[in-house]
Formats: C-alpha cells, sequence, structure tokens
C-alpha cells in the first residue's frame, strides 16, 4: 500500500539548491536527498528540449533540472498517487511547468507513451528485493525496493528517448555491472561518473549516461568526491567545493 498524505502535518516543507526551491516531502516515508540533485545536475539539456524523468517521487530532480535550465518541457510519471500529488503541489508553488502522471512506467500513461524525449532520467529502487529486508514504511519500501525489474527500466527509457538523445540514471555501484550490460544492449556511447565519499574510499554512487544511437566507447570517468578529508570531523557540512556548488547553487556537474 502506498503512502497518502493526510494534511500538511504528515510533511515537511525542505530547502534544496541553498533554498531556492522549498520541496513538500512526507515526514515519514521516502525523503529526497542529495542523489535525485546530482542527477539533475548530470544532465546535459538545453532550453527547448523535453525531459521524462521515471519515477520522479515529489519532482526534486526535474524541479532541480529546471532550475537550471529554463524552458524546458518537463514530464514525470510516478507510480504512488500520494507522491505524484505532491510533485504537482511542488511544480505549482515553485512556478515551473512539470505535467506529472500517476502510473506504472510497464504500462505508460497514454499523454506520456505516445511522446518520445531528448532526456529521459531516472533514480530507480536501488536494492532488489530478494536482497535486502523491506523497509517499514510503503512509501519508502516502494522507493527503493526495486518492484520492476531494472531492465525494464531501461528498455523504457530507450523507448522514449529520441534517436540521438540521452537516458541518464544514477544508481549505487553495486548494481553497475547489470545497469552497462542493459544499457549496452539498448543504448551506445555509455559513461559512468562515480561518486566516492571521500579520498581513499570506495564510489558508492555512479551516474551512468547512454545515447540512443551512440556509437563511442564506453568511457569510466575520475570519481568526483562528495566531501574533504579522510574523517568527518564536527557537526558541519563538508562538501567538496564541486558538490557545493551543485547541492547549494544548481551548478551543472561537469558529466
Amino acid at each position: 500500500m502506498a503512502w497518502v498524505p493526510m494534511d500538511d502535518a504528515d510533511l515537511s516543507r525542505d530547502a534544496f539548491l541553498g533554498g531556492r526551491l522549498m520541496i513538500w516531502q512526507p515526514r515519514q516515508g521516502y525523503r529526497a536527498g542529495v542523489d535525485p540533485v546530482l542527477l539533475a545536475a548530470s544532465v546535459p539539456a538545453r532550453a527547448g528540449q523535453s525531459v521524462l524523468e521515471l519515477g520522479c517521487g515529489v519532482g526534486v530532480a526535474s524541479l532541480c533540472l529546471a532550475a537550471r535550465v529554463s524552458g524546458l518541457h518537463l514530464a514525470g510519471v510516478e507510480i504512488q498517487p500520494g507522491y505524484a500529488d505532491l510533485a504537482r503541489r511542488n511544480a505549482a508553488e515553485t512556478g515551473h511547468l512539470l505535467q506529472v502522471e500517476t502510473g506504472d512506467l510497464t504500462r505508460m500513461p497514454d499523454s506520456l507513451r505516445q511522446r518520445q524525449f531528448d532526456h529521459v532520467i531516472a533514480n530507480p529502487p536501488y536494492f532488489q528485493r530478494d536482497r535486502s529486508m523491506p523497509a517499514q514504511d510503503p512509501g519508502r519500501e516502494t522507493a527503493l525496493g526495486e518492484g520492476t525489474a531494472l531492465g525494464l527500466w531501461v528498455e523504457v527509457a530507450s523507448r522514449r528517448v529520441v534517436d540521438g538523445g540521452h537516458v541518464t540514471f544514477i544508481q549505487r555501484t553495486e548494481r553497475l555491472p547489470e545497469l552497462i550490460g542493459l544499457m549496452s544492449a539498448r543504448l551506445g556511447s555509455v559513461e559512468v561518473l562515480p561518486f566516492a565519499p571521500r579520498r581513499g574510499r570506495a564510489a558508492q554512487l555512479v551516474l551512468i549516461r547512454g545515447r540512443k544511437g551512440g556509437r563511442a566507447a564506453f568511457r569510466l570517468l575520475d570519481p568526483i568526491l562528495m566531501h574533504v578529508g579522510e574523517t568527518h570531523e564536527g557537526d558541519r557540512d563538508d562538501y567538496t567545493a564541486l558538490v557545493t556548488s551543485v547541492l547549494r547553487e544548481g551548478a551543472a556537474l561537469p558529466f
């Protein structure tokens, strides 16, 4: 059963991009963090282009992208009605145009199935349900626990993107071998950008992008460090300058 908001007491209004965006989220359940912000910062979109977000949640990635690039035609599909409603509310209150359809990405609503987009982006569930303990909150479990196979996310994205368009996902590194195979089978010019928590630590998160019809060789880019220093010292943010510019100022990622 998906999370359904009762009233504003069930919600928090959180600042993204240094307060440029104020986003309503459930107090309990899946809450967006830095991952959708990094995803939005990586998309090489230009004014006038169209972007589809699969599993848009409350709209953080799409709205962060809209805050950086004006004049985009944004759409999202979200399976949980409560989250889809919040995405519409967040779009309206932040003044950005975002068409949000409630539905399953494997049974795409007609208004989206009849279109193709310059970019398709997604932050698919990270954990395979047969390999992880389910979350207690149903909304969080739907967002984080894989119900639709990762291969179907890639298949749908590849169908909805135009020739020459880009598909960009953010995922945990343990799913990277699978994702490279899936994207390479349907897209070309696959690139991977890892994120390491600190110097000397293994990467835990990756951005992966493919281009429909692309012919370039696979590229594995230098990791981006999330935090300065080898350990966290004190109760303060210690993001690197690049990551701070993305999270607080809405800057683009060099990807």
